[in-house]
């Protein structure tokens, strides 16, 4: 177990180095090699001579490649200056960049945005695994019932409708017309009630979606595990039904379960932009989409990093969780 957890951190940084280089390629090697110039994207195209020529010293623009990257990732780990002329910047660790529009480093400002986005993945992570699992279970316990045929028709309703139209109408219903929840963030800190409060109607936009997702994927699973003749040997041996199904055939239909769900949440994690636009969340999907309407370089790679740095983290995570779920999975 312990050789395979130092293995498996070991590819983490790798797959995290990997990701850097790639992300530092996207918005600084290709620009070049088609002829654009990235300081553009720090001051925009109606800046002068001076200002772009300013920005280039100041990142380094003109050095070498190599050094540029060095440097990118060095100020991921101690910090970074911008220097020109005699002016100096500081970003501090861990440094994604500096806005030169904003005048602020990037890390305070996706660290003031990450809290509402972790709330709204984690909120709706646990409705949509209660949801969605259990009624994918019920489906297949229940094939070719009324409540299979509902239920599975419900969950493609919930695949097909996107999450600005159903945000939209549970605004609407919910907010404008019944006045049931309100429609603004509180910091948990502040306030747990106006949280829950603030949240319920995201976390239920967004967990319908992934509820019938999952809904679909556990029910054919249960119907693959249910034919397997292992659940055959444990009916015959007289387990009781409950016993086979939770402690036989659901520890196996949570192996591809698990696997999307590793997927899903670290991108979520890395900003729901749909939801957060919808409901007017202030976290990293709106921080990301405001900086590209914006051409706020920095921060775009700030939330490309973060939402990488999730995904890898979240997959390792389930890598371990599979010799908890299913008894036939050994870490060696």
């Amino acid at each position: 177990m312990l050789a395979y957890l130092i293995r498996r951190l070991f590819a983490v940084v790798i797959m995290l180095l990997v990701v850097t280089l790639v992300t530092f390629g996207i918005f600084f090697l290709i620009p070049k090699m088609v002829g654009a110039d990235p300081a553009l994207m720090y001051v925009g195209k109606q800046a002068d001579e001076a200002a772009i020529e300013g920005i280039r010293q100041k990142m380094g623009l003109d050095d070498p490649i190599l050094v540029q990257f060095w440097e990118f990732v060095r100020g991921l780990f101690v910090g970074r200056d911008y220097t020109s002329g005699g002016s100096t910047t500081h970003c501090s660790a861990p440094c994604f960049g500096y806005s030169f529009r904003t005048e602020q480093a990037v890390w305070p400002i996706l660290k003031d945005r990450a809290p509402v986005t972790l709330s709204l993945a984690a909120g709706a992570c646990v409705l949509w695994l209660l949801g969605g699992v259990l009624t994918g279970v019920v489906s297949a316990l229940r094939r070719g019932t009324v409540v299979d045929r509902t239920a599975m028709g419900l969950a493609l309703a919930g695949v097909s409708l996107p999450i600005y139209f159903t945000g939209a109408i549970a605004l609407a219903v919910f907010h404008y017309k019944l006045g049931w929840f309100d429609a603004n963030y509180v910091p948990v800190e502040e306030s747990f009630t106006g949280w829950l409060d603030g949240l319920a109607l995201p976390w239920v936009t967004l967990a319908l979606l992934y509820a019938a997702m999952y809904a679909r994927l556990t029910r054919a699973t249960m119907l693959e595990v249910m034919s397997e003749d292992y659940i055959r040997t444990a009916r015959a041996k007289g387990l009781t039904e409950p016993v086979v199904i939770g402690k036989h055939a659901m520890r196996s239909a949570m192996t591809p379960i698990l696997t999307i769900l590793g997927m899903d949440l670290g991108a979520l994690i890395g900003g729901a932009i749909l939801t957060e636009t919808t409901f007017n969340l202030q976290g990293l999907g709106r921080a990301a989409i405001q900086s590209i309407n914006d051409r706020d370089l920095p921060i775009i790679i700030g939330v490309t990093l973060i939402t990488a740095g999730a995904v890898v983290i979240a997959n390792l995570l389930v890598d371990l969780m599979y010799a908890v779920i299913d008894p036939r999975v050994r870490l060696a």
